[in-house]
């Protein structure tokens, strides 16, 4: 489920280099005559699309008459949100392109939140969308909105198509630059009179980007000195983003670990990277990460940073952030580079090739855990000292923390679980274990509401034979819980945990430790008026659905979920309202700041430092 790696880039394609960006094998299609639409679905088919998420409407029309009988398969969702987030989950689930249809105006607006969701989490997706006539461009013509403007901030590239004739090397150079380099969304914005006009398709065109060349190799010197500073350290982190997963490097990342004996810590977005049952790996670090990967990060020498960006989520406050370490950072985004903090060595490649490297350069020295044997004493100590761990609500109510752990320990670590982004995301990251790389899908950079059924149904589509499990908040559910219907018609029976709180959880845990328990518009009223009824709203929508309120029925209704397997299914988990996230570094404050529980801090003897 990863991505291949091309070896080399260059702005002028071949037909192997197009086929790459696709996965599939080169094809050449002579020249045939056609309209605009027919050489925008003839190049779906050429590029490998098997799959796209969208819905119709007047400037896309056009495109939609030889989508009718085409072999790629198209998902009526029921909000373009859910489009973009559905392309989005069937990429992450893949390596592939995933691929979302708009109509203009409105149409297009609404896949916003989905771009700029993979544009912060480096997903590759391509997102096509209709506009009115080019005569009519710039006069405010009914449903025009500028949307090659509106995305330019967050696509890695946006088109506006001109001529029928480009659409071929258009499309293919999106496809190329959505899954290269750095992965990110690319925007096709289509006039329907291109749509509407004659052309002649032949396939492959040639691709026209100059200047764009990824660095996939990294350089030798940085390699080098990277391993100098890796065998002169004593107390070094291995600090593992998602852009290990991108890379498809997740195996040299657990031979490169234990070839050195150097701890890892794997952020949000890189969960699965390494396997959590790992001796090595001290969890995730940041806001609400394990005390001893925040601690290994403060107290580290030397931070081996590979496919992570050193976001405030994880650094806590910038400049009390880890003090002592020198920091060797390995991205293939030159830009990511010293944005945030300081890198001693720089490295610029794809964690693949970086990796790699770095195994044949440290081969030598490696001296094993024994090397760092002090280091490992420490944090073992501190690691058994502060397990992840919750307390069991005193009122009797269910344990969302219990709901969460028992849903990873039952459907087991081949299941792909997407979480939406609150409470539960946290929780799903703390007490599901991730062993698998691509077993694990979030909203992580933008944090969006919403996110997890329309992903999860994008990961099923790609993942058909594999359980996909949603990890969502009872906001979040009803966000974009309409396209449990696509489900139900398109066959795609994913399994939802609606974690049910009756409140906003995250906003009122803040509200709880900041703003002295005044909790101003946070109650949903799915606890006292169940309004919603997620159990009648699922079966309205075609899903199975089922209760649960007491810890002894946890089981029986897991196991009852995953028995069906011919219908989506929604499981209203009723959760007490006061559970809380922890451990917690409170936003704008250092790491070293670390609270284990409310009103307990950790303690660190004097050795420990």
């Amino acid at each position: 489920m990863t991505r291949p790696t091309p070896e080399s880039l260059a702005h002028r394609a071949t037909p192997a280099t197009v086929a790459a960006a696709a996965n599939t094998a080169p094809a050449v299609i002579a020249p045939v005559s056609t309209t605009g639409a027919g050489a925008l679905v003839r190049s779906l088919e050429a590029l490998g699309v098997e799959v796209v998420f969208g819905i119709p409407g007047g400037t896309i029309l056009p495109a939609y008459d030889p989508l009718f009988d085409s072999k790629v398969r198209h998902i009526l969702v029921r909000h373009e949100q859910g489009a973009g987030h559905a392309a989005t989950g069937y990429a992450q689930a893949t390596g592939k392109v995933g691929v979302c249809i708009a109509t203009s105006g409105p149409g297009a607006t609404n896949l916003v939140t989905a771009i700029a969701d993979a544009y912060m989490d480096s997903v590759p997706i391509v997102a096509i969308t209709g506009q009115v006539s080019r005569p009519y461009i710039g006069t405010d013509a009914f449903q025009e909105a500028d949307i090659q403007g509106i995305t330019l901030p967050i696509t890695k590239h946006n088109f506006l198509v001109q001529t029928p004739e480009e659409l071929p090397r258009i499309l293919a150079e999106a496809f190329h630059l959505a899954s290269t380099g750095r992965p990110g969304p690319v925007l096709v914005d289509i006039p329907k009179d291109v749509q509407q006009a004659q052309t002649t398709f032949s396939w492959p065109p040639t691709l026209d980007l100059p200047g764009y060349r990824p660095t996939l190799h990294p350089h030798g010197k940085q390699i080098r000195e990277a391993a100098r500073l890796i065998a002169a350290a004593k107390r070094p982190v291995l600090y593992v983003g998602g852009g290990v997963h991108k890379a498809g490097a997740t195996d040299g990342l657990r031979k490169l670990a234990e070839l050195t004996g150097i701890p890892v810590v794997t952020t949000l977005m890189g969960l699965g990277a390494f396997p959590d049952s790992h001796p090595q790996h001290l969890g995730m670090p940041g806001m609400h990460g394990t005390v001893p990967a925040v601690y290994a990060l403060q107290r580290s020498d030397l931070l081996v940073t590979l496919g992570a960006r050193f976001d405030d989520r994880v650094t806590g406050q910038l400049d009390s952030f880890a003090p002592d370490a020198k920091v060797v950072h390995a991205d293939i985004d030159p830009a990511e580079i010293g944005k945030n903090r300081h890198a001693d060595v720089p490295i610029v490649g794809d964690a693949r090739h970086v990796i790699d490297e770095l195994i044949a350069a440290v081969s030598a020295g490696a001296g094993g855990t024994e090397q760092y044997a002090a280091w490992w004493k420490t944090l073992n100590e501190i690691r058994e000292r502060y397990p992840l761990g919750y307390d069991e609500p005193t009122d009797g109510s269910l344990a969302p923390q219990y709901v969460i752990e028992r849903i990873g320990e039952l459907v087991g670590p081949d299941a792909i679980y997407v979480a939406g982004v609150g409470q539960h995301q946290m929780w799903a990251s703390q007490f599901i274990k991730y062993e698998k790389p691509g077993t694990w899908l979030n909203s992580g950079g933008a944090g969006t509401m919403g996110y997890a059924v329309p992903a999860a149904m994008g990961a099923k589509v790609a993942q058909p034979g594999t359980a996909v499990w949603a990890i969502d908040g009872d906001g979040c559910f009803q966000m974009t819980n309409q396209e449990l219907a696509t489900c139900a018609l398109e066959g795609i029976p994913i399994k939802v945990a609606v974690i049910n709180n009756g409140n906003l959880g995250m906003v009122r845990q803040w509200q709880t430790l900041f703003y002295e328990g005044r909790y101003s518009n946070t109650v949903l009223g799915t606890h006292k008026h169940r309004i919603p009824d997620f159990v009648k709203l699922a079966e309205a929508l075609g899903c199975v659905g089922l209760r649960c309120e007491s810890k002894d029925d946890v089981d029986k209704i897991i196991k009852q979920a995953m028995e069906i397997n011919d219908a989506p299914v929604v499981i209203d988990f009723t959760v007490g309202e006061d559970a809380m996230v922890w451990p917690m570094v409170a936003a704008g404050t250092s790491n070293d700041e670390i609270m284990f529980a409310r009103d307990v801090r950790p303690t660190f003897e004097e050795d420990d430092l």
